[in-house]
């Protein structure tokens, strides 16, 4: 099964966020809680972690580009 990753929103007033780092690559698998990215915003950086286990499928956002929350940023296959 297939579903998307959505750029986070870190605080209520952010805009768009920076994808600062992908911590996996394409195809490569992940369990919950492993960390997945890092965004960087308002001068704030976090790291998103896995809700669930599954595969990285495709990378949608390249590092350094500016994303709006809730736009699709990979491909996960569970």
């Amino acid at each position: 099964m297939e579903r998307e990753i959505r750029m986070p929103k870190l605080r209520p007033e952010m805009k768009k966020g920076m994808l600062a780092a992908w911590l996996k690559e394409e195809g490569e698998a992940f369990e919950a809680g492993e960390a997945l990215f890092e965004i960087e915003a308002d001068k704030v950086v976090g790291q998103v972690e896995a809700e669930r286990a599954g595969r990285l499928k495709k990378l949608v956002v390249e590092e350094g580009d500016e994303v709006e929350p809730g736009a699709v940023i990979a491909l996960v296959e569970e």
